[in-house]
Parts: C-alpha cells; sequence; structure tokens
C-alpha cells in the first residue's frame, strides 16, 4: 500500500482574501474615511507650477496647478460646464481657464468668468468646480480631502521648526526610495499598508538586510534586537537594542504615526540623535502609492546629496543601484521591493500565520481599526488637531548610544 502525506497538500486550496477595512482607501470606506481626516503631500512644491498635473489621491483623479499669483489649486478634472478635462485648461494669474468654452476657476472652484455667456449674466455665480484645500508647507503641497467642517490645522514637526543659521528643508518625491528602489520609481505598485508596516516589523531587519545574501546597512543591523512595542501620542513605535561592534548598546526608536507617516532613523547606527527626516507613504488607489520626504539640512550642506547619501539603496552590498540590477541579480540579493511586492498588490490576510515577532504589525493594525471605528463613530481621529497651540507634533525617534545594562 502505498503511503501518502496528504497534511498541508495546496491542492484545492482556496484563492485567498485581504482585509478590505485595512487596505480600502477609496471615498466611503473604512480605511478611506479615516484617511480623508489627514492632510496628506502630494507633490513637491518646486514641481508644482503652471502647467496642469494629473494627479490620483485616495482612489480621486484630480488636477494640481499653481495658478500665476503662485497659489497651489487642486480641482476635480471635469470642467462644471460640459465637462472637458481642465489638464487641457490654460492657467492664468486668478485660476484656470478649460480650453473648450472658456469657463475659468480660481484654486477655490469659484467660477470667475463665462465668456460665451450675456455680460450682464449672473450664472456663474451659481457655478463652483469642485475642489480641495491645499497649502504649501516643508517644500511639499499638502492637501485635505475630508469633510469640509472637520478640516483639522496642516500639523507641523518639530524636527522642521526653527531653523538654525543657514538650515533648510530638503523636500524629494515621489521616489522609490523607502521600499529598496529608486528615483526610477515614482508610484509603487502595491498597496499602501504593506510598506506601512514594514516600519513596524524590526525582525526583517536582520534577516533580509543582513544575514540572507548581503549586509545593506551595516554589519550591525545582522544582531538581533531586543524590542519593545508601545503607544505612542500619534500612533506607535518600537525601541530596539542591539550591540554595535565596538560593545556599546544602539537604542533606535522607529514611529508609525497615523495616517501614513513613518519616522525611520539613520539606518548607520553610529550616526547618533534625533532623527532629521520624515515620510509619507500617500495612496494613490487600493493598489498603488507613493512615496514623499522631508530632510532638515544643516548649513553649508547639500540637501539632495545628503538625501542621497541616507536614503539610497545600496543593492547587493555596495554602491550598484536598483534600476542597474538584472533581473537575477534582485532574486538573489532581494530588498523591500522584492520582499513586499512579492505579497502581491494587496496580501492575502487570510493566509498570514502571525507569530510572536509580529507583534508590531499586530498593534499596528489594531489601532488603525480603533481608529477607523472612532470615526464611524464620529469621533475625531489621534493627530488632527483645530487648536493653533498643539499644531506641533513632537517626534521622538533616532539612534541613540545606551549603556550596556540596556539589554539586560
Amino acid at each position: 500500500m502505498i503511503e501518502r502525506d496528504v497534511e498541508g497538500s495546496a491542492y484545492g486550496r482556496g484563492s485567498g482574501s485581504y482585509d478590505k477595512e485595512l487596505t480600502e482607501v477609496g471615498a466611503g470606506t473604512p480605511c478611506g474615511e479615516l484617511m480623508r481626516r489627514y492632510w496628506h503631500p502630494i507633490a513637491v512644491s518646486a514641481k508644482v507650477a503652471m502647467r496642469p498635473q494629473k494627479i490620483t489621491v485616495l482612489g480621486e483623479d484630480l488636477i494640481l496647478f499653481r495658478d500665476g499669483d503662485g497659489r497651489p489649486g487642486l480641482l476635480t478634472p471635469r470642467c462644471a460646464h460640459r465637462g472637458a478635462s481642465l489638464y487641457y485648461g490654460k492657467v492664468e494669474e486668478g485660476g484656470i481657464r478649460c480650453c473648450y468654452h472658456g469657463w475659468s476657476f480660481d484654486v477655490q472652484g469659484r467660477c470667475l468668468d463665462q465668456p460665451c455667456e450675456p455680460g450682464d449674466s449672473s450664472f456663474r455665480e451659481r457655478i463652483r468646480q469642485p475642489w480641495y484645500p491645499v497649502e504649501d508647507l516643508y517644500g511639499l503641497v499638502f492637501a485635505y480631502m475630508g469633510p469640509p467642517q472637520k478640516r483639522p490645522l496642516l500639523p507641523r514637526w518639530d524636527v522642521f521648526e526653527n531653523l538654525g543659521p543657514g538650515e533648510t528643508i530638503y523636500a524629494h518625491g515621489p521616489t522609490g526610495f523607502g521600499v529598496g528602489a529608486d528615483d526610477t520609481i515614482d508610484t509603487i505598485p502595491w498597496n499602501w499598508l504593506q510598506d506601512w508596516e514594514n516600519y513596524m516589523d524590526p525582525f526583517h531587519v536582520p534577516i533580509l538586510h543582513a544575514r540572507h545574501s548581503a549586509i545593506q546597512y551595516v554589519p550591525e543591523a545582522a544582531n538581533l534586537p531586543a524590542v519593545t512595542f508601545d503607544r505612542a501620542e500619534l500612533g506607535m513605535k518600537y525601541t530596539a537594542h542591539r550591540k554595535a561592534n565596538d560593545g556599546r548598546i544602539v537604542e533606535r526608536v522607529t514611529l508609525a504615526l497615523l495616517p501614513n507617516v513613518k519616522v525611520v532613523p539613520d539606518q548607520r547606527l553610529d550616526v547618533t540623535g534625533p532623527t532629521t527626516f520624515l515620510g509619507w507613504l500617500v495612496p494613490v488607489d487600493d493598489r498603488r502609492h507613493r512615496i514623499f520626504h522631508a530632510m532638515r539640512v544643516p548649513a553649508n550642506v547639500d540637501g539632495a546629496a545628503l538625501f542621497d547619501s541616507v536614503a539610497r539603496p545600496r543593492a547587493m552590498g555596495n554602491d550598484v543601484t536598483w534600476s542597474d540590477m538584472s533581473e537575477a541579480e534582485h532574486q538573489q540579493f532581494p530588498s523591500d521591493w522584492e520582499a513586499q511586492s512579492s505579497l502581491g498588490t494587496i496580501t492575502l490576510h487570510d493566509q498570514e500565520h502571525l507569530a510572536t515577532s509580529d507583534r508590531g504589525i499586530i498593534m499596528l493594525r489594531r489601532l488603525l481599526r480603533e481608529q477607523i471605528k472612532l470615526v464611524q463613530h464620529g469621533g475625531d481621529p489621534i493627530g488632527v488637531t483645530f487648536d493653533a497651540k498643539q499644531a506641533v507634533k513632537k517626534v521622538e525617534s533616532g539612534n541613540f548610544f545606551r549603556p550596556a545594562e540596556a539589554l539586560a
């Protein structure tokens, strides 16, 4: 009689499913409505000019431009008149003019002119092109796409405030930096959550980034850390202690702040002190996202060069960039891009088997569900503020040397 091991056979397995509550971001979805209660960076300010741009944010197609007075505007593309796209509009001093019949709108959607209508007509006063508020801050254009009556203040971050003489803020994006790619990628082809929760997964660092194929950051990254996970004022954090090669203990504090902010210390563990670097993972739609960064830059330092030295992925343990690698090299020397993209455009959550080392992921998903429920019941999620005295948010992240007892 033939003995057959049938345990765990792949035959007859289901197709799998994903957690819609946490991943879908369209209008009216649970996570989409949570996302719409916050401001999101949608472009680098210096790249927004008078030529209209097509952008998609949270599943909505929009037109971004800067009018002749320098004000950024974010409007829906279909002209309120007959539906021609404002992508082909002409930007003027006061706003944007549709190419089809010349209706013009300011950055708040007010109709300024209808050249084919009688001069004494008041019809334009009853027309409003759908729009969203946008503001420039830290070299980025931020948009708020939620309920107008719930619009919070655009938050400021202490790491970028009170600049010293000669200090600047360098803004960068959209980019593949942060998922192991480079600037050849501006839209990342998988769900935003797969990227965001990666920052609460410290145990992938010693394996993926050090032991699997090459030292991608520093040799100390191969040392398994002692980790604690805690709630933070604006989200959650992990504190990792690991031995440096000189015997000292490095304490690394990483934050995931609602709704999609990552605060990751310098990957070079010998660079100590508070972080000077924030990133935002902005959903394009359910299956794509974009990353924007801002960095505080010391006086007399080139921001682009500093960003490159800190953020550029070092593939294969050297200076070969991600886009220069062959498919065989990507397979032999995988990093975050290869690992995260291999999960699919949205990972199949019902096929996961989370273990004790995944407690950061479990906590982060629980936090996200709590805030979704809070919004569904009419509350304001953590991190939003309507009080100017509370608009500056404190960032407690960085690399710090600690005494040896830290690992005791």
